[in-house]
């Protein structure tokens, strides 16, 4: 399934993407129970399918389960749900958001791909190199990437990222792909004057609206190998990078069996594998975001994420 977190009419909800519809699942499941004469429709749906994304995450591969059922339900009944509540929606009716709004955790490895690290003039690192962005820094599908006012050298970064989907700690890499909910693109955008100017990351890569995440989040059934992907960048209409995720250095399952050794991940937790090369800051001449520009990552078998930047704020 290609699950989304969209908004309609003020309302926050989780949805299936499918072609250009979005359904509402738990709108759905819970017309699906009212169908089979279930007692209490509403609170059983919102306990096995829920309507917010963490919280569908913390359900499991049940609450997956239960959500294909009414995907199928929505897409094979013309009506309308309990009390007349809409099960579908076209695309552009909807605003669709970040799929994981405000992650517990979204940490970064840098430098994972050979290439990235040589035109940068980084040597290959011998283990991951970790960092971390926050939730403010979190937007959805054609958000506005914002130039914060205290930098002039804000660069672009396409990676894939994986979410996990149950409690992982101190997991094996044999284990490790068990753990994961599924997959999904960020633009790890960069302040570089900032982040070496500092001489360590965090305050370069956490500024507002610095971690556009979407459009889905596909699960982890869709894609039978998530290191065969090619993964893209364009920048107004010009492609800037332009890989394939078999050139990770440390590959996912070693990544989440890495960084579990230390700290406990909980579902909705967000993981971003790195950037293959192609970033402004190693061009000749360098690129950097400017105001108007319009920023699309692409990953196979996932979609494209687009982004405007807005001038300084």
């Amino acid at each position: 399934m290609k699950l989304v977190t969209f908004s309609f009419n003020g309302l926050t909800r989780v949805g299936a993407l499918v072609d250009q519809q979005v359904v509402d699942l738990n709108a759905a499941y819970t017309a699906l129970l009212a169908d089979k004469g279930e007692a209490s429709p509403v609170l059983v749906a919102q306990a096995m399918v829920p309507s917010e994304m963490l919280t569908f995450l913390e359900r499991g591969e049940a609450a997956l389960a239960e959500a294909k059922k009414a995907m199928d339900y929505a897409l094979g009944s013309p009506g309308s749900g309990l009390n007349g509540a809409r099960l579908i929606y076209a695309v552009d009716e909807v605003k669709l958001k970040a799929p994981i709004p405000r992650p517990g955790k979204l940490v970064c490895v840098g430098l994972n791909y050979v290439d990235h690290c040589e035109e940068t003039g980084m040597d290959i690192p011998k283990s991951p190199v970790i960092f971390s962005k926050y939730a403010n820094a979190v937007v959805g599908p054609d958000d506005a990437i914002l130039l914060p006012p205290n930098s002039d050298q804000v660069d672009y970064e396409a990676e894939l990222a994986f979410v996990i989907g149950k409690k992982a700690k101190q997991v094996s890499e044999s284990e490790a792909m068990a753990y994961i909910a599924g997959y999904t693109i960020i633009n790890d955008v960069s302040a570089r004057d900032i982040q070496l100017g500092d001489g360590q990351w965090v305050r370069g890569k956490s500024p507002d609206s610095f971690a556009p995440m979407g459009p889905v989040l596909v699960t982890r059934d869709e894609i039978e190998d998530p290191h065969q992907l090619d993964i893209k960048l364009h920048l107004n209409g010009e492609t800037m990078q332009d890989s394939n995720t078999k050139n990770l250095i440390f590959n996912i399952p070693y990544i989440l069996s890495y960084l579990s050794q230390s700290m406990t991940f909980e579902p909705g937790d967000v993981i971003a594998t790195g950037t293959p090369p192609g970033v402004g800051m190693s061009r000749e001449p360098q690129v950097f975001l400017k105001d108007g520009d319009e920023v699309i990552v692409e990953v196979e078998k996932i979609g494209k994420l687009r982004n405007v930047v807005k001038g300084n704020q």
